[in-house]
């Protein structure tokens, strides 16, 4: 005899689903702030004033603290405290070492794949990138930096790559605050240009179809600063 599914339960579905909408805001919105280095290595993060900001509950907060506990994002600890992990030349190293490996594959097949039109658009975000320098928007600059880079490994049309590269991010936000502490009041003076110089190499290697230059260009990108951070870090 055959068996007939029960009938499913719209409103309860409904309702979990509303309220992960704001779990899921949360949750986005303090990746972002950690990918943009927003927090200082080794910062408490506390649910009360993490729900005050975003003016929700605690139970959003918890649960989007937990989820990048999960990322290795956060650290928490036994009684519950979220902290931002510090900031150690063993992990920056190990980060940048895996950086290397996955974004130089996704440059050098981006290469090969990019469009004429992701390449304007990619030209446009160089653009977008130095001007933010120019206003010595500091903050601005890590996110214009952040979206060129994520453009040319959506390029390299693999469903694996990018999925790859985005936790690596999310970890090296620590590094991304201390790289804007020692950029943010010096870019009247120019420390910024080395790393636009090397974004304008990026975008010639890739409108070139030279995989071997971009995937080269993109491990300079990385190395010029993990070698200053290394140095930030004594």
């Amino acid at each position: 005899m055959a068996v007939t599914a029960g009938p499913r339960h719209p409103p309860e579905v409904a309702k979990v689903a509303g309220r992960q909408t704001v779990a899921d805001t949360v949750y986005q919105q303090l990746r972002q702030a950690l990918i943009l280095g927003r927090f200082d290595p080794g910062q408490m993060l506390t649910v009360a004033a993490l729900a005050r900001g975003f003016g929700t509950s605690p139970m959003p907060v918890r649960e989007a603290l937990a989820r990048l506990g999960a990322e290795h994002a956060l650290d928490i600890r036994t009684n519950g405290s979220a902290y931002v992990p510090p900031a150690t030349r063993a992990l920056l190293d190990d980060i940048c070492e895996a950086r290397v490996l996955i974004e130089r594959a996704a440059s050098e097949r981006a290469a090969g794949a990019i469009t004429g039109e992701e390449l304007a658009a990619l030209e446009r975000q160089e653009a977008a990138h130095a001007a933010t320098a120019h206003l010595q928007d500091m903050a601005g600059m890590l996110e214009r930096n952040r979206d060129f880079h994520l453009a040319i490994y959506r390029a390299a049309r693999s469903a694996v790559l990018p999925a790859l590269i985005d936790p690596l991010w999310l970890r090296y936000g620590p590094f991304m605050r201390l790289l804007s502490q020692h950029l943010g009041p010096r870019l009247a003076e120019g420390v910024h240009e080395p790393f636009m110089a090397g974004h304008r190499r990026i975008v010639a290697a890739l409108r070139a179809r030279d995989a071997a230059a971009a995937g080269a260009a993109v491990e300079a990108d990385i190395r010029g600063t993990q070698s200053l951070l290394r140095r930030l870090l004594g």
